[in-house]
């Protein structure tokens, strides 16, 4: 390998991560990670919305009002993955084929929300009758998208394209 001119040392890749060893404080609950990948997120991230709506305005209105910003509000910012897990969880443990379905297709479809409405529908459907949680889009009239008797998706080439 060649150095350049204006910086003499060797190009190399850090083997390892770094990390904090120090201990959260103890005032603060331990959380586990969420641990899904971002299709899985983004698949059920109207429903963690949805139920979690409370815990996150309190994170983000207690970290508007730190002076540190985030280090002051890792209290409730542990609610917040707290509640997203479990919304997780009842997602997977009521709807697990339809959520495994759209996710997957958002996995394939590079997270294109438009190309995978036809596997959206059946979760949107299944998470309202065992959840009761239903995927109302902001800043819009406050409808429930299932609630659409003719989703505007179903009106441009999505539709043509899955009928082919």
């Amino acid at each position: 390998m060649t150095t350049s001119k204006t910086n003499p040392r060797e190009p190399h890749a850090l083997p390892y991560y770094i990390t904090d060893p120090t201990p959260l404080p103890s005032h603060i609950p331990s959380v586990p990670e969420i641990g899904a990948t971002s299709a899985p997120l983004l698949s059920a991230s109207y429903f963690v919305g949805a139920r979690c709506a409370p815990y996150n305005e309190d994170f983000m209105l207690c970290r508007s009002q730190s002076r540190s910003g985030e280090i002051d509000c890792l209290k409730e910012g542990r609610r917040v993955t707290r509640c997203a897990i479990s919304v997780l969880e009842d997602i997977n443990k009521n709807c697990q084929a339809e959520f495994r379905k759209h996710w997957g297709c958002l996995e394939n479809e590079n997270h294109d929300l438009s190309r995978c409405r036809l596997d959206e529908a059946p979760l949107n459907a299944c998470v309202a009758k065992f959840l009761n949680l239903t995927k109302v889009i902001p800043n819009s009239d406050g409808t429930p998208i299932n609630d659409y008797e003719t989703p505007s998706f179903f009106k441009n080439k999505v539709k043509a394209k899955y009928e082919q």
